[in-house]
């Protein structure tokens, strides 16, 4: 766990309803979920709720009520129980969510139906993530029929239902100092997970053994969790660009593709790198290699305040289709191939994307049509890749090789910062670490 401040996320919650003008905001965290039978799965905090809470317990709501004489920010949470307790683990209660997380009330969650509704009385609108949790909005519209039943009393019901996503989404795309103190963090284990696994690598070892030497050093540095499922693909699973499954042997003379992160209090990190099993990279292997580190350099260059997103894409797009010309994997003048789009039959996603408290974090690409202008704070990733599967036309000598390369980068008010520099990705660098002893 990392620094706690309380005055963090009070200032969090005041921008929050200084943007929203009036109204009441509703976040519930997300629900427990059943993995089998009475086994559930690990419980995470919903990023928005959390972004706001600290809070990190599930069945709870947090509800923002601008203006309200009693305290603004109240929270619905599980009472102390100390039989509950002692059997799945302590509860912090109405008090700790007062004394520790800050709410000016906090009440039982098993009370919401009762407490809420009053809450939402001549209210004229509701910010809430509509859409997320369905269970919880049927209850909200339920609540709010109910206040409707009263108009002849005099009590009005909230008229109009608002995305909060819209407002709270670009407070969150802006990273402060203590968020990127815990990225930085994140990025850190991150970056000695995979260093470990370079070293632990070897022919015939098996993907989840390399899989089980990168989770332990993400515990080991403080994460509870992998930020998203690792991919450990060797060989021609490296082409599959969202492979879990991590349970093949490592041959020799192929390539090992890692995409993994680690979570530090709900902040992740995300850092792929491509090397050869066993310990050196075979001359297609480094030819194709070079293009993408080639690629990832030059969109870098392009990350600066002012830039617009689309720039280190369209960077890496035209580096990586002229290192296929070059290789003769693609043939004609280099535009032609680059407006036609013919890269993505080698390169088919994008050259990143938005990081935070999600992996592939909130906030718009576009505004208002537009590509977004980059500005100090933001965080993302640069990830470009070439994935070369077997077809007739490709010399065999390609197939197969499935190359990435992706770093997490903090714009800069002079230009940007690689979060996750510790990762050695010249082929020169990784080949001597991969020589060192575990």
């Amino acid at each position: 766990m990392t620094d706690f401040h309380l005055s963090d996320y009070e200032r969090r919650r005041r921008e929050l309803m200084q943007l929203m003008g009036g109204g009441v905001a509703v976040f519930p965290t997300a629900p427990e979920a059943t993995r089998n039978s009475d086994v559930l799965y690990p419980f995470r905090p919903d990023s928005d709720f959390y972004y706001l809470t600290h809070f990190p317990e599930p069945a709870a709501v947090a509800v923002l009520v601008p203006g309200r004489p009693q305290g603004e920010f109240i929270l619905f949470c599980r009472e102390r129980d100390p039989e509950k307790e002692t059997w799945n683990g302590r509860r912090r209660g109405l008090e700790g969510a007062v004394q520790d997380y800050g709410a000016d009330d906090a009440f039982p969650i098993d009370d919401i139906a009762e407490i809420l509704p009053g809450l939402l009385e001549d209210q004229d609108r509701i910010y809430c993530n509509m859409g997320r949790y369905l269970d919880f909005d049927n209850r909200l519209l339920q609540w709010v029929n109910e206040i409707r039943t009263k108009v002849r009393t005099g009590i009005s019901a909230p008229g109009e239902f608002i995305d909060v996503g819209h407002i709270l989404h670009e407070l969150r795309l802006v990273k402060r100092k203590e968020e990127i103190r815990t990225m930085k963090h994140a990025a850190r284990v991150s970056a000695a997970a995979h260093c470990r696994a370079m070293r632990a690598c070897r022919p015939d070892k098996n993907e989840f053994e390399i899989e089980s030497e990168l989770e332990y050093e993400f515990r080991k540095g403080g994460a509870h969790a992998p930020a998203y499922p690792s991919i450990v693909a060797g060989g021609a699973n490296a082409c599959i660009l969202h492979y879990t499954e991590n349970c093949d042997r490592l041959r020799d003379g192929e390539l090992l593709l890692i995409d993994a992160g680690a979570e530090i209090d709900c902040y992740a990190s995300d850092i792929t790198r491509t090397f050869p099993i066993n310990g050196r990279y075979s001359g297609e292997q480094r030819a194709l290699y070079d293009v993408v580190l080639l690629a990832q350099e030059a969109a870098i260059d392009q990350i600066v305040p002012g830039t617009t997103w689309n720039r280190p894409h369209e960077a890496a797009v035209r580096v990586l289709t002229e290192g296929l010309v070059d290789l003769g994997l693609l043939a004609g003048p280099i535009e032609p191939l680059i407006e036609d789009q013919k890269y993505r039959r080698f390169y088919m996603h994008r050259t990143g994307h938005w990081l935070g408290m999600d992996v592939h974090d909130v906030g718009d690409y576009k505004v208002g049509g537009e590509w977004r202008v980059l500005e100090p704070g933001m965080t993302l990733t640069v990830e470009p890749g070439l994935y070369v599967t077997p077809t007739d036309d490709v010399d065999a000598r390609w197939h197969n090789l499935g190359i990435r390369i992706e770093d997490d980068v903090l714009v800069t008010r002079k230009g940007c910062e690689i979060l996750t520099a510790d990762v050695p990705k010249r082929p020169e660098e990784i080949e001597a670490l991969m020589m060192e002893p575990l």
